[in-house]
């Protein structure tokens, strides 16, 4: 069985939570639905997910919630990547028993200056444990968080000894040098995604496939938009636009100012909720950052 690699522009879909910070499953498939209303696909368990703060269990109810509530698994990228590697292999397992598109794979982040050698050790160990034929992974590239580079090596060597697992990369180092050398490289239907939408037309010139960003979660229409019409004359335009609304999210803690606007345009209570250590913005923070998102002529269609 052949199958197909992403592109599209997919958010890291943000978690709600209760009053007893368990997962809110109403607010967070009145979300998804509403992103996959927009066109954009679900990286859920992402960074801006709040994933390192999510237990294996709860990601695999959740996973299971999901599709079970009628989210189109094709559309589904979940992300797997776990320090320890019996969790990386249980959750990827699930998400290839659902139907999942693909997983977004950090590596082990714990561990500092670790070798090509022991990371090319791990991703072969989840591969070949999960010995699936349809699994399909995206790694995930963001050494300013996870402290762990994915060298250009090691994604030839790992794609090389498997060619059909090893399907792309999110890259969110924000270099563009760094974008423009991935897509470069000699790795057949390499699917490259960049890290925010900033970078999106610029890797769509480059052959790139898209992007998978935070600010998806909030602004998923637009940045769809310019994927679908990135050879046309706006497009330019199409990016500045983006860039505008991405710049100004940027110069809040990116995390609880998407689910302050969420909760804002939805109307929906409970979204102001993060998880220990995160912090909810203070009033007046929040107070600025939406005068500030109204400025803009912001607008959340349909939520």
């Amino acid at each position: 069985m052949t199958m197909a690699r992403c592109d599209g522009v997919f958010a890291p879909v943000i978690t709600p939570f209760t009053e007893a910070l368990e997962i809110d499953l109403e607010n967070y498939l009145h979300h998804c639905r509403w992103l996959q209303s927009q066109g954009a696909g679900l990286a859920v368990f992402g960074t801006n997910s709040e994933a390192a703060s999510l237990g294996l269990a709860e990601k695999l109810e959740a996973l299971e919630a999901l599709v079970a509530n009628g989210i189109d698994p094709a559309r589904l990228m979940p992300g797997t990547g776990s320090c320890a590697l019996p969790d990386t292999v249980a959750l990827t397992r699930k998400a290839m028993s659902l139907g999942c598109a693909g997983v977004l794979m950090l590596p082990p982040y714990y561990y500092k200056n670790v070798s090509d050698d022991g990371l090319y050790s791990y991703f072969a160990e989840v591969i070949d444990r999960v010995a699936d034929a349809r699994l399909r992974i995206y790694l995930y590239h963001i050494p300013a968080v996870s402290g762990v580079a994915i060298s250009h090596p090691l994604i030839e060597r790992l794609a090389h000894a498997y060619p059909e697992q090893i399907a792309g990369i999110k890259d969110s180092s924000g270099d563009a040098a760094h974008l423009a050398q991935l897509n470069e490289l000699q790795v057949p239907d390499f699917r490259v995604f960049c890290g925010s939408e900033s970078l999106l037309l610029e890797n769509l010139r480059q052959g790139g496939a898209g992007c998978i960003s935070a600010t998806a979660n909030v602004n998923p229409g637009p940045i769809r938009a310019l994927f679908t019409h990135w050879q046309d004359e706006d497009a330019e335009s199409r990016q500045q636009q983006l860039n505008q609304v991405r710049e100004l999210f940027q110069r809040f803690p990116m995390i609880p100012a998407l689910k302050t606007v969420v909760g804002e345009f939805s109307a929906r209570p409970g979204w102001s909720r993060v998880r220990p250590p995160l912090l909810p913005l203070p009033t007046e923070t929040r107070r600025k950052l939406l005068d500030e998102i109204r400025g803009v002529d912001f607008q959340m269609p349909d939520i």
